[in-house]
């Protein structure tokens, strides 16, 4: 797996690394590399890479681009190069704070042990997301929010739950800010947790269909015929695209509502053996 660029300090590291990965993954080369972007020459993204060339401020977003970097990631990447190519020291302690302050916003933490009670009911995740949107907001008015889906009091204990396991700071009454901005859970604990939840999220899906209008709410989906091969390149295809998505909602604090997205792949029928055609 691909690391965040988040986790580097030298962009051309960065851009090297994910050319190779690419090129691991797919039949990719400098030259599609480069187009992808929108550079004139062939091989200007191997230069970069190789140090012979820089990235000009439009050269930046083209090769953010070429990445598919997007939010946090890409306002990291645009620093990260400023560092990278800085001439004044004054110039590169700027860019430097810039990913810093990036970095700690986008900090993950693992959960394990008794964290471990936030994947056992979609009143945690929800409400970490919902409370400090809701700043000075009543038990009763946020359990309202919910839909009443569970009682103020629910609510009340919920929130003393997400405080005391530190997912929720409480800076003043009834005012809450997250303490991390993503999650990942331990993978010892996660096969019997994480299928509760998507069943129980699956379920809420299934009304959603129905509760909320197409411009509140959007579903598609493709039934198609794959092999092996192709669903491990599927797979890959969806966890970039999950890690863009995390970086757009990551990118600023607050909002508006809590929307929840699945991302389901699944077979609807059994594995079929191929017979091998016989000339006649």
């Amino acid at each position: 797996m691909m690391k965040s660029v988040i986790e580097y300090e030298d962009y051309r590291l960065f851009m090297n690394d994910y050319y190779r990965w690419k090129k691991q993954t797919s039949a990719f080369s400098w030259r599609d590399f480069t187009k992808k972007g929108g550079f004139t020459s062939p091989n200007h993204m191997k230069l970069v890479c190789e140090g012979k060339s820089g990235l000009s401020k439009t050269g930046v977003e083209r090769a953010a681009d070429a990445m598919d970097l997007v939010g946090a990631e890409r306002e990291y990447f645009r620093q990260l190069v400023k560092f990278g190519q800085a001439k004044k020291d004054a110039d590169k302690k700027a860019a430097y704070t810039e990913m810093k302050e990036i970095a700690c916003a986008r900090k993950v933490r693992v959960l394990e042990g008794e964290s471990m009670s936030f994947y056992e009911s979609w009143k945690f995740p929800v409400l970490r997301e919902l409370a400090p949107m809701m700043p000075g907001a009543k038990p009763l008015d946020i359990a309202r929010a919910c839909g009443n889906a569970f009682s103020a009091e629910e609510v009340r204990n919920a929130l003393a739950f997400l405080t005391r396991a530190k997912f929720l700071k409480k800076t003043a009454d009834n005012v809450y800010e997250q303490v991390d901005r993503s999650l990942q859970m331990s993978v010892a604990a996660m096969p019997v947790l994480v299928r509760e939840m998507h069943k129980e999220m699956a379920s809420f899906a299934k009304d959603a269909v129905e509760k909320y209008p197409v411009d509140e709410r959007n579903f598609t989906g493709v039934t198609m015929g794959i092999d092996d091969e192709d669903y491990a390149e599927i797979l890959k295809e969806l966890e970039n695209c999950r890690k863009r998505i995390i970086s757009i909602a990551s990118a600023k604090k607050g909002g508006n509502r809590v929307y929840r997205l699945n991302m389901q792949l699944f077979p609807l029928t059994d594995k079929v053996q191929k017979q091998e055609s016989s000339l006649k």
